[in-house]
């Protein structure tokens, strides 16, 4: 990164911090679309699989403690919960349910599959999405599913890299650049991996600019 680029890139993620530092409020919480806001400014959501730290991400992101509920427990999210960003709304995050693993009967886990794919086909205000990987594991059949479906809806996605900090330097670099490599042959797939660390702050800034570059350009 050039020097002008890095003062662009450092710009970005003050303007960012400063929208994220004013108001952040959770909406609502929809098991159906019909129960979903009007579709009148951008969204950008949040998947992975379970317990892949999607409400970590969330409350990092947003500068707060526990905006979005964390739990240890997979399945825990099975409605799109909904958070508006700015005063007035500038813009949305939906958090997605989590998939792979979750502790619920298949006729349930089916149901939140329909949701999803409803969601990403049909919400005209959708701008990204971002898919959450955990650095500890990699890729896994669940998410090469999620990725596949986003490119069927024509939905341009970031892979996110979650939990950088609980695995060695040495296994991170491998299984970030085995992760980019398999984005790359996905059309929908933003070209840029994040790898990032609730936790530690890991990442975070950059995240948040980008997010809001995606969603107000």
């Amino acid at each position: 990164m050039t020097p002008e680029e890095q003062r662009e890139q450092d710009l970005r993620e003050r303007q960012a911090a400063k929208l994220f530092s004013g108001r952040v409020d959770f909406l609502l919480s929809a098991p159906q679309l019909k129960f979903l806001p009007e579709p009148d400014v951008p969204e950008v959501a949040f998947c992975g699989r379970s317990n892949v730290g999607k409400s970590s991400l969330l409350n990092a992101l947003t500068g707060r403690k526990s905006i979005a509920r964390t739990s240890v427990t997979p399945g825990r999210t099975q409605e799109l919960n909904i958070f508006e960003v700015g005063e007035p709304t500038q813009f949305r995050l939906v958090d997605m349910p989590g998939y792979g693993f979750a502790k619920a009967p298949p006729k349930v886990v089916e149901t939140w599959k329909k949701l999803v794919r409803q969601y990403l086909r049909g919400r005209v205000v959708l701008v990204r999405n971002l898919v959450l990987v955990d650095s500890r594991h990699g890729l896994k059949d669940v998410d090469r599913e999620m990725m596949t479906m986003l490119d069927e809806a024509a939905v341009g996605y970031r892979v996110v890299l979650t939990k950088a900090d609980k695995i060695k330097a040495s296994a991170l670099e491998k299984t970030a650049e085995a992760v980019a490599a398999e984005a790359r042959k996905h059309p929908a797939a933003y070209p840029e991996l994040h790898i990032t660390s609730s936790e530690k702050g890991m990442g975070i800034a950059a995240l948040r600019a980008a997010v809001v570059q995606d969603a107000l350009g």
